[in-house]
């Protein structure tokens, strides 16, 4: 019963959908009489302050009446003017076009104000002329022209602010999908690093583009990327978020099984390793897929630096993660169950300190817990000024307060501060918010079983790590399964010269990433005198 009414229900809706596209005309062709076009345009629209409807007369003598169509706000309307509508004003159709011919002699003779292409159907004029083209309609011609004119005002190109490096570009993506196009194309000036286009989003019609270097990306995992794409049905994409989490392999898990990044470079070096990006229009954060955990724990300055101090950085990295993870855990743990495990002196402080508090380890930590995560989103939605002052001035007063008052223990505010500070410390906020999620239920089961509850807690976390995938690709490789080839850059980095391989489960097909001999050598020694007598 219930898959019938479902069923009826989408048919309804489809129906509706195509009854309401007929009436608006957005399924009819171009008809060849301009007022009526104009009407149609203006009734469609709502007759709305910001479609601009310019009619002229086209050609000096007798002319033909015309029109020039355009969103104010989404154009460069300088363009327009200066190369466009004077062009065409000033345009004289010979005696020996008809009228149907008219618009072939105007796109020869102003071939140089952009891309053009010619329209039919009110369904692709609606398109182009909400997405930042001119259209331009002349009256006794059944069809309409489009001359590309996107412009209007943009946010300037930025250093990235979620993803800061001492050494590297400074340069992060914008709200222009052409935009971080080009800062793509400028870094890998290859004929083969392909881009196609797509658009999602039944009402908004977002361009979303699908970007990858032919015969280095495994063709298996684009056409998966396509497919999943292309089956998204939806009213609006006003953000990456929406396709991240309309395509992920996994729904119910804390982890990210897509990465994200607003950074040139870190697109530029996913793409060489044989990964797709997803770039969508309106946001500055583009998805990398496939992704693998290891991922979230490198950073794009990894590979500016020596791979001694890249090594060392990584590991601090999972280290403060681990930490993140387990430290609240832990302190409920060994302060309820295993005091012996504590040395003798800690443990008589601990004690003395507790020794006011009414509750035990595990309320006491979940309140700090808590008031921290209200103060941390306090501080992320506040103004950046006030947000700031709040989240310090907050912490140092009710931890404070909290201390004299009687309610948690010096103890407990020290381990929740070095939680909070470990997690901040983790380079990909995506992870980080994983790490807080866990954490509370790693403190329900130390607070039942001690240590071992932790154990059985981190045991089904890396289980449940090793039964995700992203687009096919195990996420716990190249550590599981185990892929020695790729061990070279996980957690520890090899020198540049050593990572002569692509990742092996992310592509199969061109896996030599440089030359076997490219290991630094020293100059020649020149021969002392007399060496050769």
């Amino acid at each position: 019963m219930w898959f019938q009414w479902k069923k009826q229900l989408k048919k309804t809706t489809k129906r509706n959908e195509q009854s309401g596209q007929e009436k608006n005309g957005i399924n009819r062709t171009v008809e060849s009489e301009l007022q009526r076009n104009i009407e149609t345009v203006r009734n469609t629209t709502g007759n709305s302050v910001d479609v601009v409807i310019r009619r002229f007369l086209l050609g000096k003598e007798e002319g033909i009446p015309a029109a020039l169509l355009f969103v104010s706000g989404i154009v460069d309307e300088e363009m327009i003017h200066q190369f466009l509508l004077e062009s065409v004003v000033q345009l004289t159709v010979p005696s020996s076009y008809c009228r149907e011919e008219a618009l072939v002699y105007i796109e020869q003779k102003i071939a140089a104000a952009g891309k053009m292409k010619r329209i039919k159907r009110w369904s692709e004029l609606f398109l182009a002329l909400m997405s930042g083209e001119v259209i331009l309609l002349i009256d006794g011609v059944p069809e309409a022209l489009s001359v590309e004119a996107k412009g209007g005002e943009r946010r300037a190109i930025e250093e990235p602010v979620t993803q800061l490096s001492i050494r590297g570009p400074r340069e992060g993506f914008t709200e222009s999908l052409a935009t971080n196009v080009a800062m793509v194309r400028r870094r890998i000036q290859n004929p083969h690093l392909w881009l196609e286009a797509i658009t999602i989003g039944e009402v908004t019609q977002t361009n979303v583009s699908i970007m990858y270097i032919k015969g280095i990306a495994s063709d298996e995992i684009v056409e998966e990327v396509r497919r999943r794409l292309q089956r998204i049905r939806i009213d609006g994409i006003l953000e990456s978020g929406y396709i991240e989490q309309l395509i992920e392999d996994q729904t119910f898990t804390t982890f990210p099984t897509v990465y994200h990044t607003e950074r040139p470079d870190s697109v530029a070096a996913n793409l060489l390793e044989g990964r797709i990006a997803i770039f969508v229009e309106g946001t500055p954060f583009v998805l990398i897929a496939p992704t693998v955990f290891i991922q979230f724990f490198q950073v794009v300055e990894d590979y500016y630096a020596r791979f001694d101090i890249a090594t060392a950085l990584r590991f601090l990295r999972v280290l403060v993660f681990f930490i993140s993870l387990v430290a609240p855990s832990v302190y409920i743990a060994a302060t309820t169950f295993h005091q012996e495990m504590i040395p003798t002196q800690l443990v008589i402080a601990i004690a003395a300190q507790r020794e006011s508090v009414p509750f035990p380890a595990f309320v006491e930590a979940l309140m700090m817990e808590v008031t921290f995560e209200i103060l941390r989103e306090a501080g992320v939605r506040l103004p950046r000024a006030v947000g700031q002052a709040v989240s310090i001035v907050g912490a140092l007063v009710i931890g404070q307060a909290t201390v004299e008052a009687g309610f948690v223990s010096s103890a407990m505010v020290i381990v929740v501060s070095i939680t909070a500070i470990a997690s901040f410390a983790t380079p990909s906020f995506a992870i980080a918010i994983s790490a807080r999620l866990i954490r509370f239920l790693l403190m329900v089961l130390a607070a039942l079983f001690g240590f071992y509850g932790i154990l059985i807690g981190i045991v089904l976390m890396t289980l449940h790590l090793c039964s995700l995938r992203s687009f096919g690709v195990p996420y716990m490789s190249p550590l599981a399964p185990l892929i020695l080839s790729n061990i070279r850059d996980t957690l520890v980095r090899f020198p540049m010269w050593a990572l002569t391989e692509r990742p092996r489960l992310i592509n199969q097909t061109n896996m030599v990433r440089q030359g076997n001999d490219q290991r630094p050598k020293p100059p020649n020694q020149p021969e002392k005198e007399g060496d050769n007598h």
